[in-house]
């Protein structure tokens, strides 16, 4: 699917702005043909590349591999394998394509279709603003107008200085919203908090969610905190609800979940300083500064060729509820959703088990992420102490409903008093309270 523009330039070459006049006896200077681009760019962030199982999804300037000048992330079917060209748009005008460099990530977790980066040279000359994935070599004809489907090429600003690019010091990275998700209430608490600590930027991809939370997000989109990114992955795919394949069935893992990581660590590339890769119901929490920038700022100094910081994931019980339940509040009764205030106990360590890590990464030193380690970086990476920082995960336990598994870590208290407001005033503009604080019937 994609928009048709207007990019017909009629005359000659002069008015179609790729002429240039030459003194005589100067050196030829290269000249594409006339034939225009881009004619369709997609307006999709799911793009299928015509005549095969493949899936374009977006396209980023990224030089730091030597003689490899564009990425696009991509969803290909592993079973058909055949070589792909590129073609780029050349400020209006179509070049030659180039032979493509396919790059499936290792990690396929058994399904048929696996998170591939698609790799490309742009020719010489060319100022390319638009890519296209091809079957078979392009050979320029301008007698023939480009039916391609392009796909823009994001990261261009190279002159631009870092201070002048990163706009943002901190995005979230959330991977995957789907089916009737609802939990509304733990949504919010979670917004919030990352807001006190000092987020910027929370990206979400966007396959389904229930009706409450689609209100939330909404509300969050307007404010210019959230990005929301569609992601109809279930129009092209049977995504698994799990992330084994033996387990679960299906064609990709998690509803694309590799992709989706991948493609906001480049969509942030440019943008933000840090990005966190976690989940909607966890919160990468520093427990001995008060705000992630003070944290990143203390690791820096001890780790500073660093740029992949491991965090290890805390569990806490979601059915073992604070005993006083003095943050069982009356306004929060008939909001749907966990309320994270009331649960405080978190599974002991036991060195039996390993806590998968989360992370905190510089996006400009990543080339490759699965979900709980980088596969490609062009940094070290350091796992970060849980006195300092850890991840606070409100969600099922498997430790049982006793106490003796568990520990109390009140962190989270510690900012009550500027986050019930915060959270009272989200939840009224999406409807579930009224204006005297009381829950909606």
């Amino acid at each position: 699917m994609g928009i048709f523009i207007s990019a017909l330039y009629l005359g000659s070459k002069k008015e179609s702005g790729r002429y240039e006049e030459q003194s005589e006896g100067s050196p030829a200077r290269r000249e594409w043909p006339t034939v225009t681009c881009p004619f369709l760019v997609s307006q999709q962030t799911i793009t299928p590349i015509d005549n095969t199982k493949h899936l374009l999804v977006s396209g980023y300037m990224d030089q730091r591999v030597k003689g490899l000048d564009v990425r696009i992330i991509s969803i290909f079917n592993k079973t058909a394998t055949h070589p792909m060209h590129c073609l780029f748009c050349c400020a209006g005008s179509l070049s030659t394509s180039t032979p493509a460099s396919i790059l499936p990530h290792p990690e396929d977790f058994g399904f048929a279709y696996v998170t591939t980066d698609v790799m490309c040279q742009i020719p010489q000359d060319c100022d390319a603003t638009h890519v296209t994935v091809l079957t078979e070599p392009f050979t320029k004809d301008p007698t023939k107008p480009s039916n391609h489907t392009w796909l823009p090429l994001r990261n261009r600003n190279k002159h631009l200085s870092d201070q002048e690019k990163l706009k943002f010091n901190f995005t979230v990275c959330i991977s995957s919203l789907f089916g009737d998700y609802d939990n509304v209430l733990q949504f919010v608490q979670t917004l919030e908090m990352y807001r006190l600590l000092g987020v910027d930027r929370v990206v979400i991809y966007k396959t389904s969610c229930g009706r409450n939370l689609d209100r939330a997000l909404q509300i969050y989109s307007q404010e210019g905190f959230l990005e929301v990114v569609p992601w109809p992955i279930d129009k092209y795919l049977n995504p698994s609800h799990g992330w084994l394949f033996s387990r679960s069935g299906g064609d990709v893992h998690y509803f694309g979940q590799m992709t989706t990581l991948n493609e906001c660590i480049y969509r942030s590339m440019e943008r933000s300083r840090y990005v966190l890769l976690n989940d909607m119901d966890e919160i990468i929490m520093p427990y001995q500064h008060n705000n992630l920038m003070s944290l990143m700022d203390a690791l820096q100094k001890q780790h500073s060729k660093t740029g992949v910081f491991l965090i290890e994931n805390q569990i806490f019980s979601k059915t073992i509820f604070e005993p006083s339940r003095r943050f069982h509040l009356p306004q929060w009764e008939g909001v749907p959703g966990v309320n994270i205030l009331e649960h405080i106990h978190k599974e002991k360590p036991n060195g039996k088990v390993s806590c998968r890590e989360k992370m905190i990464i510089q996006p400009r030193m990543v080339e490759q992420t699965s979900v709980h380690y980088v596969i490609k970086a062009f940094s070290n990476k350091v796992k970060v102490p849980l006195d300092v920082c850890g991840i606070i995960h409100v969600r099922h336990s498997n430790r049982g409903q006793g106490y003796k598994d568990f520990q109390m870590d009140k962190r989270l208290w510690d900012f009550k008093e500027l986050l019930i407001p915060r959270v009272d005033e989200v939840l009224k503009k999406v409807g579930l309270l009224n204006q005297t604080g009381r829950a909606e019937a």
